[in-house]
């Protein structure tokens, strides 16, 4: 069972608590109104609901899509907030109750603080896309493990034959899900994002696995303004922690942010810096000032992803010669 709690705002007044508890397949209702339907039914929102209504909840992994897309389909203004955020204005107000009710009277206070974003959910086309990438990532894990145990069950000296060829054999069947996972994938991000995908192949460091992920992950870059935005994005951006002569901690990346994005620049950065001038030139002036190499390499993080996005967005290809108009000014 999973409860999320739906804060409804009108006219800037709380109104009735919203709890929905998810039973698997089933969705149950269980409003304050011991009227309502056990079910749920936008008839019965639509008593809850004015025009100026605005529905607010907490991002709650997979469980709180079903009721956000239901939502968003009936046209209702809706926000999903970070549950960080969230947690931290709740702690904040000392509150020594925890309860589906007192949860959403809190997050209702917390939207007449916050700055709200509209929710905008994601295509059938990109939804698809990520389900075949969390997939893959599954498969990838299970792969490596699998490798590690065959590894480990030679090294012994007496390897079962039994349990090597069990191994092996599951090891080739995980290569060709993935490999029709891939190729299927690929296929699918063809019909809409082609033209990127073929000019992000264009940048030294970036290879055809990467360039799909990146455009997976990113949506084709539609989402992000700014390539320093979508470096937030991966959590690739430095945290300052000072205060005063007692605190002067070395200074970090967040973290914060898409993990999955993160690690592929992780995994380029090396072939990024041999072979991509931009990064290499960034790589070295950064070491040449004494800091760090693997600050050096987070840098070069920072300026394949910045490529990256340039690239996308512009409709150009990548050209080491190319000057910005505003360097050359």
């Amino acid at each position: 069972m999973f409860s999320c709690f739906l804060s409804l705002l009108k006219a800037d007044q709380y109104v009735p608590v919203i709890s929905l508890f998810f039973y698997n397949k089933n969705t149950a209702l269980q409003p304050s109104d011991s009227k309502a339907p056990k079910k749920l039914d936008y008839t019965y929102f639509k008593k809850l609901l004015d025009f100026n209504s605005h529905c607010v909840m907490e991002a709650t992994g997979y469980y709180h899509y079903q009721l956000a897309y239901y939502l968003q389909e009936n046209s209702v203004v809706l926000s999903v907030e970070n549950p960080l955020s969230l947690k931290r204005f709740i702690q904040m107000k000392l509150s020594k109750i925890k309860t589906d009710k007192s949860d959403s009277k809190l997050i209702c206070e917390y939207t007449k603080q916050a700055d709200l974003k509209l929710w905008q959910g994601n295509s059938k086309h990109q939804l698809e896309c990520l389900q075949m990438t969390r997939l893959l990532s599954i498969y990838t894990k299970q792969s490596t493990m699998l490798k590690n145990k065959l590894h480990g069950e030679v090294v012994l000296g007496h390897p079962s034959k039994l349990v090597v060829t069990s191994l092996k054999r599951s090891l080739r069947q995980l290569k060709k899900e993935i490999d029709t996972i891939e190729e299927k994938l690929l296929l699918l991000v063809n019909e809409v994002h082609k033209d990127v995908l073929t000019r992000l192949k264009s940048i030294p460091g970036i290879g055809k696995k990467t360039s799909l992920m990146l455009v997976v992950l990113t949506d084709g870059f539609d989402r992000f303004k700014s390539g320093s935005e979508l470096c937030s994005y991966a959590g690739l951006t430095p945290i300052i922690r000072q205060s005063g002569s007692s605190v002067n901690g070395r200074a970090r990346i967040s973290k914060i942010g898409n993990q999955k994005l993160r690690n592929l620049l992780f995994m380029c950065r090396f072939n990024a810096y041999k072979y991509n001038k931009g990064c290499k030139a960034i790589y070295d002036r950064i070491v040449a000032k004494g800091k760090r190499k693997k600050l050096a390499l987070i840098a070069v993080c920072n300026k394949l992803l910045k490529q990256a996005f340039a690239i996308a967005k512009s409709g150009l290809i990548y050209d080491d010669t190319y000057r910005s108009t505003l360097v050359k000014n």
